[in-house]
C-alpha cells in the first residue's frame, strides 16, 4: 500500500445486505485505486441500489458472461462498458449466486487529483468523478477490474470513512426508464461532487 491518506480497509463481514442497505452505508466510505502511476482516492458520496427482481437492473435477465460479477459474493467490482463510451463501477452487493448491485454514481476527490486530472483534462476538481462515467475515467477503472475482489486490496478497493458522513439524502435514481418509482438512490446532502439533485427539498428524506 503507497503512502497517503491512513484508510483502513473495509471487510466483507461490515459489508450490510441487501442492496439497499449497502447503498446507503458506503455514503462517506472510500474508494482507492492504486495506480501504477500513484494513489487516487475518493469519499463515495452518490450511490444507487439495484435489488434483487429489479427491471432495471442488468441482473434481470440472470447470469451471463457479462454480469456474472454481479452474481459474486457482495464486496466485488462490476465494471461494464455503457453506450459505447465509457466504464461504470457497481460493488455486488448480495450472497454468492444472487444478482444485485450497487453503482457508484460520484466520488469526492481525496488523494492523487493530479492523476485525476490527468485522465479529465480541463476539469474542476469537484467534478472529477461526478458521475458514474466520470468516475470510472478519472480513476481508470476498465473492464480488467470487472470481478475484482475490493475487500482484497490490491489495485482497487474499499475503505472505511475518512471523515464523518454529512446528512444522508435519497431520491429515485437517474436515467432509467424502468422501476422508476424506487427510492433507491442515495447521496451526502449538499455535497459538490454529487452528480444528480442534491437540494434537500427536492428528495425524499432518508
Amino acid at each position: 500500500m503507497s503512502a497517503g491518506l491512513d484508510i483502513r480497509p473495509l471487510s466483507r463481514s461490515e459489508l450490510p445486505v441487501p442492496a439497499a442497505g449497502l447503498a446507503r452505508w458506503l455514503i462517506g466510505k472510500t474508494l482507492v485505486r492504486e495506480h501504477r502511476r500513484g494513489r487516487m482516492s475518493g469519499r463515495i458520496v452518490e450511490t444507487e441500489a439495484y435489488v434483487v427482481g429489479d427491471a432495471s437492473g442488468h441482473a434481470y435477465i440472470g447470469k451471463t458472461n457479462r454480469n456474472a460479477s454481479l452474481f459474486l459474493e457482495r464486496g466485488h467490482a462490476y465494471v461494464y462498458f455503457v453506450y459505447g463510451c465509457w466504464y461504470s463501477l457497481n460493488v455486488s452487493a448480495g450472497r454468492a449466486g444472487i444478482g444485485t448491485g450497487v453503482l457508484l454514481r460520484a466520488l469526492e476527490p481525496l488523494e492523487g487529483i493530479a492523476l485525476m486530472s490527468r485522465h479529465r483534462l480541463g476539469v474542476r476538481e469537484q467534478d472529477l468523478a461526478r458521475g458514474p462515467g466520470n468516475l470510472a475515467t478519472a480513476l481508470n477503472i476498465t473492464r480488467a477490474l470487472d470481478g475484482h475482489d475490493l475487500c482484497a486490496g490490491g489495485p482497487l478497493w474499499l475503505g472505511d470513512a475518512v471523515r464523518p458522513r454529512g446528512r444522508l439524502g435519497s431520491s429515485t435514481r437517474i436515467g432509467i426508464s424502468r422501476e422508476t418509482h424506487r427510492v433507491l438512490r442515495f447521496f451526502e446532502e449538499g455535497n459538490r461532487s454529487v452528480s444528480g439533485p442534491r437540494n434537500p427539498a427536492r428528495v425524499t428524506p432518508a
